[in-house]
C-alpha cells in the first residue's frame, strides 16, 4: 500500500513540476497575452481534432521505453517508477494535458497554476490508487468499459475543441462569469 502511494507521489510531482514551469512562463509572456490566448486556442483545437479522431497527429503516437528504470519493493523504488512513469505516459494524456498546461500558463500566480495541475495529478493518480486497492474489481470493470473508451475519447477531443474555441474567440472569460456562482465552492 505504501508503494502505491510512493508511485503516486512520483507521479504527482512531474505534473506538478511541469504546472509551476507552466505557469512561470506564463507570467514572462504577459506581455503577448493576446497572440498568445489565440495560438493556445489553436493548439487545444488541434488536440480535440487529434482526439475525436478526425485528425490524427502521428507525433503523437510515438512510443519510447525506459527499460533501464527498475523499482524494488523500497517507497524510493516506487517513486522512481511512478516518476518515470508518469514522463512514459505523458504522450498518451498529451492533448489534455497540453490544453491544462495553457490554461495554467494563463494564471495569475504561480500557486494557481500548481493548484490547477495538483488537482489535475489527482484526478489521475486516484483511480490509479483506487485499482491499487481493488484490482480485481477493476479488471472485470474495465474488461466491460473498455469498448466504451473510443466514445470516451471523442466525448474528450468534442469538449478539448468547446474549450479550445472559447479561447480562442476570448469566451472562456465570459462563461466563467457566468459560473461565478461556483465560486463559492473554491478551495
Amino acid at each position: 500500500m505504501m508503494n502505491s502511494f510512493m508511485f503516486i507521489i512520483g507521479f504527482s510531482v512531474v505534473f506538478i513540476a511541469l504546472g509551476a514551469v507552466a505557469t512561470g512562463i506564463g507570467q514572462l509572456t504577459h506581455e503577448y497575452y493576446k497572440y498568445l490566448t489565440r495560438i493556445a486556442g489553436v493548439i487545444i483545437i488541434i488536440f480535440g481534432l487529434h482526439l475525436t479522431g478526425i485528425w490524427k497527429i502521428k507525433a503523437l503516437y510515438a512510443d519510447k521505453r525506459m527499460h533501464s528504470v527498475k523499482g524494488n519493493s523500497t517507497m524510493w523504488g516506487s517513486f522512481i517508477v511512478g516518476f518515470a512513469f508518469a514522463f512514459g505516459w505523458t504522450p498518451c494524456i498529451g492533448p489534455i494535458l497540453a490544453g491544462i498546461l495553457t490554461l495554467a500558463a494563463s494564471e495569475d500566480t504561480v500557486l494557481k497554476g500548481v493548484l490547477l495541475l495538483a488537482v489535475y495529478s489527482a484526478g489521475l493518480a486516484v483511480p490509479f490508487l483506487l485499482t491499487s486497492l481493488g484490482i480485481d474489481r477493476f479488471l472485470v470493470f474495465y474488461t466491460r468499459f473498455r469498448r466504451h473508451l473510443h466514445t470516451v475519447e471523442v466525448v474528450s477531443g468534442v469538449l478539448l475543441i468547446a474549450v479550445g474555441v472559447l479561447v480562442l474567440t476570448r469566451h472562456l472569460t465570459m462563461l466563467s462569469g457566468y459560473l461565478s456562482f461556483l465560486n463559492r465552492f473554491s478551495l
